[in-house]
């Protein structure tokens, strides 16, 4: 009876270290030595991955593994570095925890991108719905039956089908509509084209985005009218945005942020800071496994940040300073001269246009890539929905023929 129950005790006591065993190890612990001594020490875990797949991950330059894949780190700051051939490298100083998950995610962009035309007959004035998801532009190269504006649907379109994906909504049999500035509706279903001419005044037509326009609608007299609603849709949309928000972060933004743009997907605000604070925590305790990349609580005046709704962390956009205001445009007509600044698809990375370069970065301000450097018409630079490409207006430096839209492939 006694052997019986000595059995059963060694059974239930190996069943019991076994289990705290493997819970241990599923927390990161792992045998090793320190010192010539054996250790059961606490690491930490790091999943890297990458898109494409299939890059090499170095640590402290050391290649230690592949992407999609998980290793187990001693607590401390690590030099991660990823790598593919044909696609420029990503890099970040990522801090190892115990018992904490770390993330490196490096989206890599090729060293070569391939470069194809939309357009061939010229095209001017492209502009990006609220959605961003269709491109309206002009076409004055043609007849007037052809001439006109057009609206690019980017959703979902194969490449080979690109050329013909454009739809025209009004031609020039009404008026010079080639020669239009379009701004679409914050809904998006309308678009205003304003013509100008040297011999009267400039006329406003407001213009279906979805069906061609055959008698076009001017709206030159309600002009103000329909800006003054369509600005007051705009800050009814910003404040249903603000009012899901916790009551301590809504304060902070009305008090210390200037927004020039929200992430596609709402979780972060890209901002000017309208006054020298420090930011409180909104989130405590803070939460674990989040981006390490040391953020700066402490804002200055007129300096650009972004500020992560999610994980409660706001980070500095160093050497990105807003150029002096306009004061003959709007608040913000200022924001977008002021920051060639836009965010891509993912929401994990921002497009800086600059000195005929197209950078991204991600949204902490690490990996900043050149993704294309050569000409292109002023700041039209535009994400494809996807992220797959870049759209740029661009007569690749010919100054002899009208630019055409192109796109930069990018995955």
């Amino acid at each position: 009876m006694k052997k019986q129950f000595l059995i059963s005790f060694a059974i239930f006591l190996f069943i019991l270290t076994g289990t705290a065993i493997v819970v241990l190890y599923g927390r990161g612990y792992r045998f090793g030595l320190d010192n010539g001594k054996l250790d059961f020490a606490g690491t930490g875990m790091l999943v890297s991955t990458s898109d494409p797949d299939g890059a090499q991950v170095f640590i402290n330059g050391h290649l230690t593994t592949a992407t999609n894949n998980t290793i187990n780190l001693s607590p401390g700051e690590y030099n991660v570095r990823i790598f593919k051939d044909g696609y420029f490298p990503w890099e970040k100083k990522i801090k190892i925890k115990k018992e904490v998950v770390s993330k490196a995610e490096a989206l890599l962009f090729p060293t070569a991108p391939k470069l194809e035309n939309i357009t061939s007959v010229g095209v001017g004035n492209p502009a990006l719905d609220p959605s961003q998801t269709r491109l309206a532009y002009t076409v004055s190269s043609q007849t007037a039956r052809k001439n006109g504006v057009y609206v690019l649907d980017m959703t979902g379109r194969p490449v080979l089908t690109l050329q013909s994906s454009s739809t025209q909504i009004v031609d020039d049999t009404v008026d010079q509509f080639s020669t239009a500035l379009l701004s679409w509706s914050p809904d998006g279903k309308e678009i205003l084209a304003t013509i100008s001419s040297s011999l009267k005044s400039p006329t406003t037509y407001a213009l279906s985005a979805s069906t061609f326009n055959n008698s076009p609608r001017d709206v030159t007299a309600t002009l103000d009218t329909t800006e003054s609603l369509w600005h007051k849709e705009k800050i009814e949309k910003e404040e249903v945005r603000q009012a899901s928000l916790k009551s301590d972060l809504r304060k902070i933004i009305s008090e210390d942020f200037k927004i020039i743009s929200w992430s596609p997907d709402e979780t972060k605000i890209l901002y000017i800071a309208s006054r020298s604070a420090t930011l409180p925590f909104v989130i405590t305790p803070r939460h674990l496994g989040v981006d390490t990349t040391p953020e700066e609580r402490s804002i200055k005046a007129n300096s650009l940040y972004v500020y992560d709704i999610k994980e409660d962390k706001n980070f500095s956009i160093e050497n990105l300073s807003p150029q002096p205001t306009n004061s003959d445009l709007t608040d913000e007509e200022n924001k977008a001269e002021q920051l060639p600044l836009t965010w891509f698809p993912d929401s994990q990375h921002l497009i800086y246009v600059h000195d005929k370069k197209i950078d991204v970065m991600e949204y902490d301000g690490t990996n900043s890539t050149t993704l294309y450097a050569g000409p292109f018409v002023d700041n039209y630079v535009f994400p494809w929905p996807n992220g797959s490409k870049m759209v740029i207006l661009t007569s690749l430096g010919n100054a002899d023929i009208s630019p055409n839209l192109y796109t930069i492939e990018i995955k």
